[in-house]
């Protein structure tokens, strides 16, 4: 459709306008925050626009070593988006093939869209949407708990 396509772009022009650095993966602490070395610093980036499972979740695990398999000790690429209230960068992070690990979680089934701090991305919204229909990692089960949720109903914010 072409309002998706319109919507998508737009998207994509925002991401690319930000500051882009590279830097080895060098920690990956769960399935969408890694520690990316930038020069001689080591930088937190949280994952814009995804969030995985956390680790005391079904999938979170998985989440983490698939983005382990996929980032860790790899040149990425780190488009920045803003920062968060814990001081990380939140951005995208682009593989060194030009795929997008954000994405790639989604696409996977190891993480929502997260609507709430990305409602306009709606390459993640169709991308959740395949991985819902075909029942990709965290869809096959009958009743996948957010992230979000869980850590509000575990005391976590």
């Amino acid at each position: 459709m072409w309002w998706r396509l319109l919507l998508m772009a737009t998207a994509t022009l925002s991401l690319l306008s930000a500051q882009s650095w590279s830097g080895r993966v060098v920690k990956v602490g769960d399935g969408d925050t890694l520690d990316v070395l930038r020069g001689k610093s080591q930088v937190r980036v949280r994952l814009h626009g995804v969030d995985c499972p956390e680790l005391g979740q079904p999938f979170g695990e998985r989440a983490r070593q698939r983005t382990g398999a996929l980032a860790h000790g790899q040149v990425v690429t780190v488009r920045e988006v803003e920062r968060d209230r814990f001081g990380r960068v939140v951005a995208e992070v682009v593989l060194p093939g030009g795929e997008s690990l954000n994405e790639t979680l989604v696409k996977e089934g190891l993480a929502w869209w997260f609507r709430q701090y990305a409602a306009s991305n709606l390459k993640l919204r169709m991308l959740e949407e395949e991985a819902r229909d075909a029942r990709r990692g965290l869809w096959a089960d009958s009743k996948p708990v957010a992230p979000w949720v869980w850590r509000r109903s575990s005391g976590r914010k």
